[in-house]
């Protein structure tokens, strides 16, 4: 790993730890949200699916109701904090959570069916190189959502930033980013109320 996304991994981490006990009150109507982008994912029963980023734990009840009892469902996150306050809700209890990068997962290749991924893609050291990482452990055909519970301008708004031409999301920068990481975009939503970038595991 380059010193670069040491210094992007560290600069990650401290500015969720100490916001990792308050996360889930600061946003207390998401859970709605968040359901629907599970659903987006079609996932079936007995289905493996990774929470990359998972943080606080939100998708991890409803990821653990689309796959069943029967299949598998995994939450990882870099932020310790972040993951004893999904402990700490209960979540735990909905899917097995692992203290790991996005960018080194200790998974092998193929080895799940979905991926879900909500505010993951601005907080990536090495955009390109992490969903690429992502697609090494995703079977050919499997599908990557990567989700937020409010659109760009939404989002930009509450940061009291504008829209840059240049934000990753931007359909015309995602579709090749993807493209070139061993995704392909089937499907594009940017709304007030969410944004949803689905993808397709290429074969």
């Amino acid at each position: 790993m380059t010193d670069d996304h040491t210094d992007r991994t560290e600069h990650v981490r401290a500015f969720f730890a100490p916001r990792a006990a308050g996360w889930d009150s600061r946003f207390p109507d998401d859970g709605p949200a968040y359901a629907a982008g599970v659903a987006e994912l079609g996932l079936r029963e007995g289905d493996r699916v990774l929470d990359a980023g998972c943080g606080t734990g939100r998708a991890l009840p409803a990821l653990r109701a689309a796959v069943g009892p029967r299949g598998t469902v995994l939450g990882a996150d870099l932020t310790p904090e972040m993951l004893h306050a999904a402990v700490r809700a209960g979540r735990d209890t909905a899917a097995c959570l692992l203290l790991a990068d996005a960018g080194r997962l200790p998974l092998g290749g193929g080895t799940l069916d979905a991926v879900f991924a909500a505010g993951l893609i601005s907080h990536l050291p090495d955009p390109a190189g992490n969903l690429t990482e992502l697609a090494r452990t995703v079977r050919p055909g499997g599908r990557l959502a990567l989700f937020h519970p409010i659109g760009r301008a939404a989002l930009a708004a509450r940061k009291g930033r504008p829209l840059t031409p240049d934000d990753l999301r931007a359909k015309p920068n995602l579709r090749p980013l993807l493209a070139g990481s061993g995704w392909d975009l089937i499907r594009y939503a940017d709304a007030d109320t969410h944004f949803l970038a689905l993808a397709v595991r290429r074969g």
